[in-house]
């Protein structure tokens, strides 16, 4: 099957098909770095992630994901902190790193950063002057919106549309402007800002022309995907088109591919409601793997509600895949499976032909999603047999391919589960205590308390011990 993707530019899915033979070119808007990412964050990033590690099974894939390092945001944060902005810049950047690693999202290719590339963004407005497009101000650059016939094209929006809802004034904070929707390309110098010197005088950049700049400098005048969430068709993505095509007179990019939102409670997550949740703070009460898989059990395109009860089924959902991950480590040995490792695509193709075809219809991990929990489901009934009875049900054979293909699905979704998780609930109780717990349970139930001996198999539920009971009125435990 072809892989498939929707692309906003066309509002249709469309066979994906590359610039170039056997390569991919892709860049991703990253943060801005004033403060601590949040879940919606987390989504954009673990969604691309995912899809750039599919694309790699297929193809050769650059990955450039920008980091807007100058910005309005970050020099107020600096000015309430009585420090600098490259300071409040290089805390953040050193958060989000941390913060991504935990999610097992891989670094991207190149981190290009505006304030390394005032030298492009210069040349870029120059030559947008030099073609009409664009027009200096009072000390400001803007982008004449009218000169260029097809905005609005991404986002589906007409400027003769916009002016009529508008009240037709030009902006009284930017008075320069010819036209009330031309964009800043250059601002002038502020007092107590940091500036660069450019052709028309003293500055910074504006947002959108950053990206343009970057795009162009890393991975040329035409890419493949250029991707980011669902608040940048309007009008970040829009005045990059319009500034790059106008300059370049080419595509900007082939494929434009936006995530959906995180809801919570049923509202759109955003600051100005009080209602996001940074990633670290939920670190501290869910392992990351279940907050990645919370985020790739439903369609990258879709909105996701985030919820209580769904983070804790996602919980429940990352134990099970996770035992199907652990099940070579656990009982690869006693199967007589050696050394055991990730297959490649050609080893588990059979497998995992399911999966791959959920993936080419526009990355749908909601249904791709079901083929690893149906593998993940038989590991652990194997798990229980051979725990319990000391042997398995299925040939070791089966098993060994069926966690094979589960590893390689999890490879491409990004889960890893390492045994030192297990570890930790090993520690957290000794087996002399355990089996303390299970005879005052046995006491409990023979006094018919069976209130006591619910909780106390809860407890230790709670700290990874499953209890099973015997037919011969014995009880047997297994750490999970």
């Amino acid at each position: 099957m072809t892989l498939r993707i929707y692309n906003t530019l066309t509002r249709h899915k469309e066979d994906f098909i590359p610039l170039e033979a056997g390569n991919v070119k892709m860049y991703v808007c990253g943060v801005t770095v004033y403060d601590y990412c949040h879940l919606g964050h987390a989504r954009a990033y673990v969604v691309w992630d995912m899809i750039r590690r599919y694309l790699a099974t297929k193809y050769q894939v650059k990955f450039v994901q920008n980091i807007t390092d100058i910005d309005d945001k970050i020099l107020k944060r600096a000015q309430e902190r009585n420090t600098t902005m490259q300071a409040i810049a290089e805390q953040y950047i050193a958060t989000y790193d941390e913060d991504m690693a935990k999610l097992n999202i891989a670094k991207a290719d190149v981190y290009p950063r505006a304030t390394e590339s005032i030298p492009e963004i210069i040349t870029l407005i120059q030559q947008l002057i030099d073609l009409e497009y664009a027009y200096p101000s009072g000390g400001d650059v803007y982008y004449a919106v009218q000169k260029f016939p097809s905005y609005g094209k991404l986002s589906g929006r007409k400027l003769e549309d916009m002016q009529a809802g508008a009240s037709g004034r030009v902006d009284e904070h930017e008075p320069y402007k010819r036209y009330p929707f031309d964009f800043a390309l250059w601002k002038s110098v502020k007092p107590n800002e940091p500036f660069w010197e450019s052709p028309w005088g003293n500055g910074r950049p504006g947002w959108h022309i950053e990206c343009s700049a970057m795009v162009r400098s890393e991975l040329g005048e035409t890419i493949d995907i250029h991707a980011g969430g669902s608040d940048l068709p309007f009008p970040h993505h829009e005045n990059e088109i319009a500034q790059s095509e106008a300059a370049y007179a080419k595509p900007l990019a082939k494929y434009w591919m936006h995530n959906g939102f995180v809801n919570i409670d049923g509202e759109k997550m955003s600051k100005s409601l009080n209602n996001f949740t940074t990633i670290r703070d939920l670190f501290g009460y869910f392992d990351p793997m279940a907050i990645r898989l919370f985020i790739l059990q439903a369609q990258y395109r879709q909105p996701i509600d985030f919820t209580e009860e769904a983070i804790n089924a996602a919980t429940k959902g990352w134990e099970t895949i996770r035992d199907g991950m652990l099940f070579a480590s656990d009982f690869g040995t006693k199967l007589g499976w050696g050394n055991v490792e990730i297959p490649s695509r050609s080893v588990v193709i059979d497998e995992i032909a399911s999966f791959e075809e959920a993936m080419d219809d526009d990355f749908n991990t909601s249904v791709a999603m079901s083929h690893v929990f149906e593998l993940a489901k038989k590991l652990r009934a194997e798990r229980n047999s051979l725990s319990h009875a000391g042997k398995t049900v299925a040939s070791s054979e089966a098993l060994y391919q069926d966690w094979q293909a589960l590893s390689y699905m999890n490879s491409i979704l990004g889960f890893i589960a390492d045994v030192s998780d297990r570890q930790v609930k090993e520690e957290s109780i000794s087996d002399t205590e355990i089996e303390s717990l299970i005879q005052q349970r046995i006491e409990a139930k023979k006094a018919k308390n069976y209130q006591e001996g619910d909780r106390i198999r809860d407890e230790l539920n709670t700290l990874g011990i499953t209890l099973v009971d015997q037919k011969d009125g014995t009880t047997r435990w297994i750490r999970t």
